[in-house]
């Protein structure tokens, strides 16, 4: 079935949905229908005007208003994509209706979760329906868990096979303040962590939640 978008960024005006979103209109194939997706039309509106100043020859994204607590909104997003990232948390509180949702449409479904319990009970309750429509999601694909995960495969991919193995791994991390005008607050990141809800920060802790 033909999807009217091949990117839905659920979101987007968070901090970290906001930097997805900056990415991607850095990056993206300039052919690629992608929308920019949340509950205030007003906070998109003005993602979108930053995104424009990056390449104003490159194609805006559409923008679409839907909300968590708005089932129909939540489930016709999903149908009209392709791939839904969402960077809206706590996924605990808040992830489960965008889960099902793509399960049910045949839409594949990328998040940034950090909660190793809303994994489960995803699985639990919607694995049967996403092998049934062809559904894949995805969980876990941000800092929490990357480069740990990918980490752990480079270790091993070269240490010997049918030996047991424990793998110890440490992040170091730096960077530098940096705000976000449309959003009207800034984050700081440092060494060895993050601080305000950066990329690092587990949705929904230190900032207030998005989209």
């Amino acid at each position: 079935m033909e999807r009217g978008h091949d990117i839905v960024l659920f979101g987007a005006t968070g901090y970290t949905g906001a930097l997805t979103a900056e990415y991607l209109a850095t990056n993206a194939p300039r052919g690629l229908r992608w929308a920019l997706a949340g509950r205030d039309r007003n906070r998109l509106e003005a993602v979108r005007a930053e995104l424009a100043e990056i390449d104003p020859d490159r194609p805006l994204p559409e923008l679409l208003l839907a909300d968590v607590e708005d089932t129909a909104s939540i489930r016709a997003l999903a149908a009209s994509a392709r791939v839904v990232v969402s960077t809206v948390g706590p996924y605990g509180e808040r992830g489960e209706p965008l889960v099902a949702a793509c399960a049910a449409e045949g839409t594949d479904y990328v998040d940034l979760c950090g909660e190793p319990a809303f994994v489960d009970l995803m699985y639990v309750r919607h694995h049967a329906t996403a092998v049934r429509t062809g559904a894949r999601i995805v969980h876990a694909c941000g800092f929490d868990s990357i480069p740990h995960d990918l980490g752990a495969l480079f270790t091993v991919e070269r240490l010997p096979e049918g030996v047991p193995l424990h793998v110890e791994g440490f992040v170091r991390a730096r960077g530098t303040s940096r705000g976000h005008p449309a959003l009207g607050r800034g984050r700081l990141r440092g060494p060895g962590g993050h601080a305000g809800g950066g990329p690092g920060a587990a949705p929904g802790r230190g900032r207030p939640p998005g989209p």
